[in-house]
């Protein structure tokens, strides 16, 4: 998520947690191939048709106006929940301290593509595209984004995210606004998060 103010320097036992570069973008990799067999698999076995994808201007446009909505957001809720800061540093100094610049690609790419077709492309619709479904598959996916109890927090506002991308597909019938609006976030979030702590070295 987008963090616009400056970050408390990470701790000794902080920094003896990160991970390397590659483990990060094995574990995205993998974790998307998981994701995108599962929706795969749950269509073939329900016959479930998964939310279309196609290219519509307005969806687009709307999907960026969201993507840049949640960035701004994001940032704003860092500067005034403290806890929320705190989980945040501590999950971006573990995913995003140890990636290049270019590797902001994949972090935008990889979840924002996996998960927008299992949670809103697959899920959403299975579970009867309705209010229930969106509460259901938001909550999973903000639990998804716990790392511990202490990250209570940040999964609320993961949670809070989850019901925006599925009420733009809801809204739309097209899995292109949640996917563009996912990209754009994550990729943003890390651009800002890599040039705040550039400023700070």
């Amino acid at each position: 998520m987008s963090l616009f103010s400056q970050a408390p320097r990470p701790t000794q036992d902080k920094k003896s947690d990160t991970l390397s570069r590659s483990q990060v973008l094995i574990a995205m990799a993998v974790t998307a191939i998981i994701f995108l067999a599962i929706s795969k698999g749950w269509v073939y076995l329900t016959g479930i048709p998964m939310v279309h994808l196609y290219w519509q201007p307005e969806h687009a446009a709307i999907g960026v106006g969201i993507g840049l909505g949640v960035a701004l957001l994001s940032s704003l809720i860092y500067e005034v929940w403290e806890s929320y800061r705190i989980a945040a540093q501590e999950y971006l100094e573990m995913v995003l301290k140890p990636l290049e610049p270019i590797d902001l690609i994949w972090l935008g790419l990889l979840p924002g593509l996996s998960e927008e077709m299992l949670f809103r492309g697959v899920a959403l619709p299975a579970l009867g595209m309705n209010g229930f479904a969106l509460i259901i598959t938001s909550v999973v996916f903000g639990a998804l984004h716990m790392a511990s109890a202490k990250h209570l927090s940040y999964t609320v506002w993961a949670i809070a995210v989850g019901m925006m991308l599925g009420a733009i597909t809801m809204y739309t019938g097209n899995l292109l606004s949640a996917i563009l609006a996912h990209v754009l976030t994550n990729s943003l979030s890390g651009i800002i998060w890599k040039w705040k702590q550039s400023k700070l070295a």
